[in-house]
């Protein structure tokens, strides 16, 4: 299989807020084989938060005299096309993605396909702990090098969907791997939205953690309650105590 497996490292919540790409990282797979790496930071054209730097250790000097996503555009693109893309998370990248390409007059691929490693793994590794990236790695003996860095973490996913396809034995043809994804992601948002019913139902009357906090029913696959993303979440958290 031939895959392009991204990432991207942004200045905040999520592109309808206004928050851009700072980093996008392309990696190539061929049949299982790193054949290609590519990324680069972005000059997002706002100020970037401190929580972003010290969460990445990307800096405001390291964004200066980078181009902008209007100038790597095309060949991004370029090497979107014609392959199977990957995400850990695919509704976070991919949004801003398209957001990013919607600002500059172009569209992902059309009809592309995406994997997500994130989808399998909530489903193959029910039970074991938490599904960062990092956490889902080590359990599967990954190496993730340099975490919340674009190049770093999409090989990372990379290899990550490499090891559970041979984990836990999931079919090879794509067709078939993308609808079984298919039916374990629409699996798992019916429990994030029966937590979110529960949630609402009890919220006078739901336990709490030490720190005052809502209990996560959810259970250590969730550590973020129904937010996907420990980025959003961190800034979710922040935008919550204003």
């Amino acid at each position: 299989m031939r895959e392009i497996v991204l990432d991207t490292e942004t200045t905040g919540l999520g592109p309808e807020s206004g928050d851009c790409v700072i980093e996008v990282a392309v990696i190539h797979f061929d049949n299982g084989e790193v054949t290609d790496r590519w990324s680069t930071l972005l000059d997002p054209g706002i100020p970037l938060h401190p929580d972003v730097t010290r969460l990445t250790g990307i800096t405001p000097d390291d964004l200066m005299d980078k181009p902008g996503f209007v100038d790597i555009a095309d060949e991004l693109l370029r090497r979107l096309r014609g392959r199977v893309l990957v995400a850990y998370n695919v509704p976070f990248d991919r949004s801003f993605l398209i957001h990013e390409f919607a600002r500059v007059g172009k569209t992902l691929p059309e009809g592309a396909k995406w994997l997500d490693p994130l989808v399998i793994a909530r489903q193959t590794q029910k039970g074991q702990g938490n599904m960062k990236l990092g956490t889902v790695a080590k359990r599967l003996g990954v190496q993730l090098d340099e975490a919340h860095r674009a190049q770093a973490d999409a090989e990372c996913a990379g290899k990550v969907l490499l090891a559970l396809g041979k984990t836990a034995s999931l079919p090879e043809g794509l067709d078939e791997l993308l609808d079984i994804q298919e039916r374990w992601e629409a699996a798992q948002e019916a429990e994030r939205s029966g937590w979110r019913s529960r949630q609402q139902q009890g919220r006078g009357n739901r336990p709490m953690t030490d720190d005052g906090t809502p209990r996560n029913a959810l259970g250590a696959a969730y550590p973020h309650g129904d937010e996907l993303d420990p980025v959003r979440y961190m800034f979710l958290r922040l935008a919550g105590r204003g």
